[in-house]
C-alpha cells in the first residue's frame, strides 16, 4: 500500500507545512459526493486517530483514514502549474469512472454494488 507525491506536490505541500507549525502532514481521503459518488478531501493533518495509515514521502507524512485507504491505494499526487491556475491532479488507480465535471469518481466496487 502507498500514497505518493511527485516533486512539485512535495513542495507545495512542504509551503503549507512550513506556514503552520501545528500540522502534522497531509490529511488525504475520500467522502461521498458528486454525482459519481467519491470526492478527495485534503486537508492539514492536526491530529492522528489510532486507525490511520501514516505514509511518508520525502519527509512529507501523509494521513490517510481506515475507510479511504481502498479507495485510494497507490494514488501519486500531482501539482501543475498551467498559465494561471495551479491544482493538485490525483492519478489513483482505483478509478474505474469519473463525471463529466471531474468533481468525483467511481470504483470497479461501486459498480459491482
Amino acid at each position: 500500500m502507498s500514497i505518493t507525491l511527485s516533486e512539485s506536490a512535495r513542495a507545495r505541500i512542504r509551503g503549507y507545512l512550513d506556514a503552520d507549525p501545528t500540522a502534522l502532514g497531509l490529511r488525504f481521503g475520500v467522502s461521498r459526493t458528486g454525482c459519481s459518488g467519491w470526492g478527495y478531501k485534503v486537508d492539514m493533518a492536526r491530529a492522528a486517530d489510532a486507525a490511520d495509515r501514516v505514509f511518508e514521502d520525502g519527509g512529507v507524512r501523509i494521513y490517510v483514514d481506515a475507510d479511504s485507504l481502498p479507495l485510494v491505494d497507490g494514488t501519486e499526487i500531482d501539482f501543475l502549474k498551467q498559465g494561471l491556475n495551479e491544482q493538485f491532479v490525483f492519478r489513483n488507480p482505483n478509478v474505474a469512472g469519473e463525471c463529466g465535471c471531474g468533481e468525483s469518481f467511481t470504483t470497479d466496487a461501486d459498480r459491482a454494488a
